[in-house]
């Protein structure tokens, strides 16, 4: 599908969502709100797993939806052995 068949589509799911929640009919309310994530690509599967979608503006490249990990409290980097002799610095 196309950016603008999608865009129309998401705007009357979002329109026939409000309809149903205005007439208090949650479960249709619910079931569109699944279907809207599930076009935007944010919703998750049958499984349970989250749907692959595009990741957000400005996070582009391999590895950038990989949180980066944090070192644990206290520790310190190691100083880096000198490159001509292949020594450790003392101290």
């Amino acid at each position: 599908m196309s950016a603008r068949t999608n865009h129309e589509r998401l705007v009357a799911l979002e329109k026939q969502m409000a309809d149903a929640a205005e007439a208090m009919d949650f479960e249709k309310a619910a079931a569109l709100r699944n279907e809207i994530l599930r076009v935007k690509g944010e919703g998750q599967g049958e499984d349970g797993e989250p749907l692959v979608g595009q990741p957000p503006p400005g996070a582009m490249g391999l590895g950038t939806q990989i949180p980066v990990r944090q070192p644990p409290k206290g520790w310190v980097k190691p100083k880096k052995p000198d490159f001509l002799t292949g020594r450790k610095p003392k101290g």
